[in-house]
Parts: C-alpha cells; structure tokens; sequence
C-alpha cells in the first residue's frame, strides 16, 4: 500500500511547486505526523474499556496507541491528577502514509450519507483536523470484539504555515473535501 507515498513523492512536489511558483523544494509543504486521539469521557475510570479503546486504536493505526493521563485534577470533572483520559498515536513515515491511503481510499468512503470532509477543519497553521463518530467504520474493526462505540479526532499535521497550500497539499493527495465553502 506505498502508492500515496509514491505518488507524494513523485508528482506532488511538482504540482505543488507549479500552482504556488515556489522554486526551492525545501520550501514545499510536507506531511509530518498524523495524531488519531481518543477522549474516554465517562468511561475513564473503567480499565477495561480504556484498554479495548487502546487495543481499538491500535488495531486501526498499526502502532501501539498509548493512554494520556490528566495533569491536574478537577473536581468538576471528577477527575483525579494521573487518571486515565484518553488514547492516542502519533503516525509518521510509512505508517503515516498506510494509515491515510486506508483513510481516504477505503474507510471515508463507507461513512453513511458522506458528502465530504469539511474544508474547515485548518487551524490557520496549515493543520488540519476533523472527526469520525464511530470506529466501526474502519475495516480492521470486529463488531463483536468492541465493548463501546466511541469516535476519534484525527489531525494531519504539515510543515506549511498557511491553510492553503496544506489544502492544496490534502486535495492533490485525494482528501475528499465537501463541495463548496
């Protein structure tokens, strides 16, 4: 599964280079990580559901998710300094690339009633981030083996520091952006 990063590698760059006139390929914009978080809610205190939510994320990224731990407690929260509060992963290089060929080739396409992802997801520092309701969208997922249905936030992170070359970045890489504004 290397044809995104093939086709990253290979016709991308010159793309991009062509539609914003940028000469020096150092100064191209690049994916570097993409982060798949998980926030637990009102099932943090149970371990055995913050595990299958770990082994669930896990399964998905082909990595070893690993739990967040709150840093200072609140009691509105009821929430305790060191308790578990979520999961995450953090995806470079080639799973990075699996994990998004997977994502916009065969996973998006299976969400109900999808028109698109909604083109404003940018943080205004070239990252884009956006979110599914429900893990069983993925192909990897067993219905039966999941205890809760959760969904999950994931965030493309680039080196560009402005929204629309990392747009253009995501729509040459096959993103399917919402039609419109």
């Amino acid at each position: 599964m290397y044809a995104l990063k093939e086709r990253y590698k290979q016709e991308i760059p010159k793309q991009l280079a062509q539609d914003f006139g940028i000469k020096n390929p150092h100064l191209l914009p690049r994916l570097e990580k993409v982060v798949i978080s998980v926030g637990a809610g009102e099932y943090a205190k149970e371990a055995k559901i913050m595990q299958n939510i770990a082994d669930t994320v896990s399964l998905i990224a082909g990595q070893k998710a690993i739990t967040t731990k709150a840093r200072k407690s609140v009691a509105g929260f009821k929430m305790r300094e060191g308790m578990s509060m979520g999961v995450k992963v953090t995806l470079r290089n080639n799973n990075m690339f699996n994990f998004l060929e997977k994502l916009i080739v065969i996973t998006l396409p299976r969400v109900r009633d999808f028109r698109g992802v909604s083109r404003n997801g940018f943080d205004g520092r070239g990252n884009y981030s956006f979110g599914l309701n429900e893990q069983l969208v993925f192909p990897e997922v067993v219905y039966d083996d999941i205890m809760v249905t959760h969904g999950m936030n994931i965030t493309i992170v680039t080196t560009t520091q402005e929204d629309r070359y990392a747009f253009r970045l995501l729509e040459l890489l096959g993103m399917p952006f919402a039609k419109g504004r």
